[in-house]
């Protein structure tokens, strides 16, 4: 078992600005908890790299964990608005860097914001990182401060970042990709990537039409972005476009449209990275990791072309840990975080829609004809508000088990507490939509009258 944190989630911490933990106050007795827990023992500066998404919280939040960072003696960099696995990136491949920060809370409302953390090599930290830094935390929040030199702060130039990612990113793909016949929507959530991904596409060669970039701090993620598909659905009708592509607010998630005007999840996009992987040996011998959100048809149409599938607690931190374990190099999520580890150690928009469009052009098929590959079952999902601390009990496990022995080998049940949220996901997966919709609404019934007496 992971050790209990009370601030971290599935992916850093996140909340509602203004509200502990996403005080001015607090993120920057974060920073300067982060500088004791992860400070070198020659006792030499942290160097960390901060940026942020498009919401308007995000420059004082940024400014208020370098002031923390600083106080502990660390040499902090402002990088500015950037994705959130440009700074996985540049902190793996700046000299001597230790951390990387990214202010945001990805796919949640404006009025939200977070920090995400990556570690010298990219990567999220572990859980038992996070939970030394909440032992730091408390005993800051109890006045146990020593005295330490003061570090700097620092913001020039930080449109080299970003330069420097879209170098990265375009090296990723092959050196024959050209996409001067594709005509592309996308969807730039009025986040991160709004500037970065439509600028690299167009140099490659593409007709782009970028929608939803013009963020204004609170229209981020709003009606627009991997979480409101409707909106790229549209888009990519109304232009024509060969190909959609929808960000989320800090550009780590993909979802698209193909040219038929059918959405493909990211499942979809993992089954033709596989497909692509596979013709050209560069599965390495290798599977790919999905989460227990991964449709059974995705696992059954890789099965029948002889690709192994294992599947992870969801999380693109955990995702990662189970391709490192079987050595494996592709993974990712439904909700759109594809991770490809020769590449990247996190999920990346960007990388993601390059390795798409590259797959593609190789296997000279239509997203919509791979697509037609996988026999996807129908899935209900329901969301049932629940206090911050509360877990589900007896009562929900038995009402699970039920439905899972019911549907047998044609469905799965899964229930599990949000990472981000205050909310028990309840998804279910069946031969068909009505089956899953009644098993999940019985499993609803259950967690709400739970989370109402009090009784779990």
């Amino acid at each position: 078992m992971p050790p209990a944190r009370r601030y971290f989630g599935t992916d850093g911490i996140r909340g509602r600005v203004g509200t502990e933990p996403i005080t001015e106050e607090f993120i920057r007795l974060l920073g300067q908890a982060l500088a004791r827990t992860l400070a070198k023992q020659d006792r030499a500066p942290l160097r960390v790299l901060v940026g942020q998404d498009t919401r308007e919280s995000g420059p004082r939040l940024a400014q208020a964990i370098a002031d923390g960072l600083a106080a502990q003696n660390c040499h902090v960099e402002l990088c500015g608005v950037l994705p959130t696995p440009a700074l996985s990136h540049l902190t793996r491949s700046q000299p001597d860097m230790d951390l990387g920060i990214v202010i945001s809370a990805s796919h949640n409302p404006y009025h939200d914001n977070g920090v995400k953390l990556f570690d010298a090599d990219g990567g999220k930290l572990t859980e038992a990182t996070e939970a030394a830094i909440e032992s730091e935390l408390a005993q800051l929040q109890s006045g146990a401060a020593a005295a330490t030199p003061i570090g700097t702060i620092r913001a020039d130039a930080p449109e080299r970042y970003g330069k420097e990612y879209m170098r990265f990113c375009r090296d990723t793909s092959a050196a024959w990709v050209e996409l001067t016949d594709w005509n592309i929507v996308v969807d730039c959530a009025n986040g991160a990537g709004g500037e970065l991904v439509p600028r690299l596409l167009e140099d490659l060669g593409a007709h782009v039409t970028a929608v939803a970039n013009q963020p204004n701090g609170r229209n981020i993620n709003a009606d627009c972005g991997a979480t409101c598909p409707e909106f790229i659905l549209r888009e990519t009708k109304k232009h024509g476009a060969d190909i959609g592509l929808a960000l989320d607010g800090d550009g780590d998630r993909l979802l698209a449209v193909d040219e038929k005007g059918g959405l493909a999840d990211g499942d979809d996009l993992l089954y033709v990275l596989a497909h692509a992987r596979q013709k050209t040996d560069m599965l390495f011998d290798g599977g790919v990791v999905g989460t227990e959100m991964t449709n059974l048809g995705l696992e059954h149409a890789l099965r029948r072309r002889g690709i192994p599938f294992d599947r992870a607690t969801v999380g693109d931190r955990h995702v990662m840990r189970l391709l490192v374990q079987h050595d494996w190099f592709l993974g990712g999520e439904p909700s759109g975080h594809i991770i490809c580890r020769d590449i990247s150690p996190t999920g990346d928009a960007l990388v993601t829609a390059l390795q798409v469009l590259q797959a593609l052009t190789l296997l000279q098929c239509s997203l919509h004809e791979l697509r037609e590959e996988i026999q996807k079952f129908p899935q209900a999902a329901v969301n049932v508000s629940c206090p911050v601390d509360w877990r589900p009990g007896e009562a929900i496990d038995t009402a699970a088990a039920s439905a899972q022995t019911e549907l047998g080998d044609n469905g799965r049940v899964v229930v599990r507490r949000s990472g981000t949220e205050p909310l028990l996901r309840i998804m279910v997966e069946a031969r068909n939509e009505t089956q899953a919709r009644y098993y999940a609404e019985q499993i609803a019934g259950v967690a709400q009258h739970a989370t109402q007496t009090g009784i779990s």
